[in-house]
């Protein structure tokens, strides 16, 4: 009974809040201006549910329990129950998702201050995190969709939210679109499920799915992955991250570093007994994953938007995660997503905060503060405008340093011990498995690459000397206490949650306690692979050590050559590399291809064929009804003649008529 109630306010706290939030701002104008009465409700309606979270967490006892609310439909042999299921994989995301969703809300009570929008934006983020709960709680596919689509219209709310520039209304409508294309194939993996198995509930899906025949597992597992490359931007449907950094910066720390982006790899982990069963397609997903993470880590160090840097690094992180899937560890993947959560999530909260000052100093620049008389445009995202800010915002400057190392790997912070997990389980199966050599080789190069670019942003942003105009007269400012005690907490976490997942060569395992809540193996509701790793102890502290120094090197190298030559070391960086350096610079020109090989000939067939099909033919079909209908009235109104004893004789002859029917037969 204690479950059911709790579970019932985790999902409908955050629910009643984006309905109180929208409409009271919507009918009830004077409660706009309300901030900090909104920001309250907002934020209590995710941290309540946190502490929900926290209560079934402690009560666990290893077992699944079933929620049941009410039938959702039922029709023929297909009914739908509005079921949750709580279990370790689902506490652990919806942890994760109050956890860091309440950080961000008491956040964005600060950075939006002053929005004419305020309202409206906190009934979003309660409605995103409303819709994130029905997918990681859902009992069954009809349910995770629910999320799953609910949490694609959040973001294209939320990312289009400043939507009188027309760059954020693009970019919300490019996530939208993209985002349909991966859960059409998502759809198709469904219909297939229950035409195979008549039932989308996870206990049929679990315990019938992985026997059935190869083909049909091959095809359900790829549209799903295909499903999951659209929310988690993988190779191809990546591209529409980037952009998305349009929204406020805590729609990028919630969306695109903790919750949203990572339902791909969710979905996978949930149904991973069926994946496991897909060995061939499990090669394309650790193949995919290992070119995403390269192919945006070499994009990010040549960003110079801070939250673009972020935005590709994300990008880069997850597809870490899916090469964990594609060797099997999923339950390293679910490891990585909640490392990735704090560390990122602080990083994109930290950049928002150096925004928030930087846009101090753009407007004092703007609006007089130069007394020379001279105008200055001033990008408060563009790290070439920064510098020195450490002086300034210390408290900004040393929750991100922290997670810049945690992310880097840099030895005993949370991101070493994932990233390395990942690696570990990819060379463990070398000998049985090909594309495991080149996962575990890309991701080596890949964790030297996001040490140097990540170390490239913070000294850029924060060491030296400033860059802005007139630095010696218009500083910066550090933000509100309601902005940096998220970054803390979230600095802290960084720091320290990697120790739930220590690697196995301490204590033989016993103290991966992440792997033992999580995994198979042990009673935890994630498939493991079912190969035997035949490495031995030397070999693992070696693994251990080697990133450890590809961490270490890649940090003091990035650190050395950009505290030494700043923006002068990326001038070298083009000429060394020339060409290549430009092609990641333009971010190997994908979106120009899609542009040309996609977009523009579906404009050019829509302009060329269907307008005019639309117009003369469907529009044509509809006037004509119009006009139908009114020549059939103008005749017919003249029956409509206002005499009694005519309406008396069309009475009479209607009655004849029944009767006649009737005697005859006619």
């Amino acid at each position: 009974m204690q479950t059911q109630i709790l579970v019932q306010l985790i999902i409908l706290l955050p629910l009643a809040g984006a309905v109180l939030l929208g409409l009271g701002g919507l009918f009830i104008p004077a409660i706009r201006s309300r901030e900090t009465l909104i920001g309250s409700i907002g934020t209590a309606m995710v941290v309540i549910p946190f502490i929900c979270a926290v209560m079934l967490f402690i009560g666990f006892d290893g077992q699944a329990s079933i929620v049941h609310l009410f039938t959702w439909m039922s029709a023929g042999d297909l009914t739908v129950e509005f079921d949750y299921r709580v279990d370790q994989l689902s506490l652990v995301m919806t942890l994760i998702i109050t956890g860091v969703g309440g950080l961000i809300h008491l956040y964005s009570i600060g950075y939006m201050q002053g929005d004419p929008g305020f309202w409206r934006f906190f009934a979003y983020l309660n409605l995103f995190i409303f819709a994130m709960l029905n997918l990681v709680l859902g009992n069954n596919l009809v349910v995770l969709f629910l999320g799953w689509e609910g949490v694609g219209l959040c973001s294209y709310l939320l990312i289009g939210f400043w939507y009188t520039n027309r760059e954020n209304s693009r970019a919300a409508n490019k996530a939208f679109i993209m985002n349909r294309i991966g859960d059409f194939c998502f759809l198709l993996a469904m219909f297939m499920l229950y035409r195979e198995l008549g039932s989308l509930s996870f206990d049929v899906l679990l315990s019938e799915g992985p026997g059935l025949d190869t083909g049909v597992v091959n095809t359900i597992v790829m549209l799903l992955f295909l499903g999951a490359t659209g929310k988690s931007a993988q190779i191809p449907l990546y591209t529409w991250l980037p952009d998305a950094m349009a929204g406020p910066t805590p729609v990028s720390a919630l969306i695109h570093a903790a919750t949203m982006v990572t339902s791909g790899l969710y979905l996978l982990a949930r149904l991973s007994p069926i994946v496991l069963a897909a060995e061939g397609i499990m090669v394309v997903i650790a193949i995919v994953g290992a070119l995403t993470a390269i192919v945006a880590a070499t994009i990010a160090i040549t960003q110079n938007d801070i939250k673009k840097v972020l935005a590709y690094s994300t990008v880069s992180q997850l597809g870490y995660m899916f090469l964990a899937i594609g060797v099997g560890a999923f339950w390293v993947a679910i490891f990585h997503v909640m490392t990735h959560a704090f560390f990122k999530g602080c990083l994109f909260l930290g950049s928002g905060s150096v925004i928030h000052g930087m846009h101090g100093v753009e407007h004092e620049l703007v609006h007089g503060s130069d007394h020379e008389g001279h105008n200055h445009t001033l990008d408060p995202q563009d790290m070439r405008t920064m510098g020195g800010l450490k002086r300034f915002m210390p408290a900004t400057r040393m929750t991100f340093l922290i997670s810049t190392l945690a992310i880097a790997g840099i030895p005993l912070l949370s991101g070493y011990f994932s990233k390395d997990e990942i690696l570990f389980q990819a060379f463990s199966i070398m000998d049985q498995n090909t594309a495991a050599i080149f996962a575990w080789v890309v991701g080596i190069v890949t964790a030297f690459l996001t040490a140097v670019y990540m170390t490239r942003a913070y000294v850029l942003t924060f060491e030296g000397e400033p860059r802005w105009p007139h630095a010696d007269t218009v500083t910066p400012h550090e933000s509100p206490w309601s902005m940096t005690l998220p970054l803390w907490v979230l600095a802290a976490l960084a720091a320290g949650a990697g120790f739930v997942g220590l690697p196995a060569v301490i204590k033989h395992g016993e103290w991966n306690l992440i792997h033992h809540f999580l995994g198979s193996s042990y009673g935890g509701p994630v498939a493991e692979a079912a190969v035997e790793s035949h490495v031995s102890v030397a070999t693992e502290w070696t693994l251990l050590i080697l990133g450890g120094l590809i961490a270490v090197a890649g940090v003091g190298l990035a650190w050395r050559w950009y505290s030494k030559e700043g923006l002068a070391f990326d001038e070298k960086l083009k000429a060394r590399f020339g060409g290549l350096y430009r092609l990641a610079e333009h971010k190997y020109y994908v979106d120009e291809v899609y542009d040309k090989v996609i977009v523009n000939p579906l404009i050019r067939s829509t302009t060329g064929f269907f307008a005019p099909f639309d117009k003369f033919v469907i529009d044509g079909i509809v006037n004509m009804v119009g006009f139908l209908t009114r020549a059939t009235s103008f005749v017919f109104r003249y029956v409509q003649t206002g005499v009694v004893s005519t309406y008396a004789t069309g009475i009479v002859i209607g009655v004849v008529l029944v009767i006649a029917l009737m005697l005859f037969g006619l």
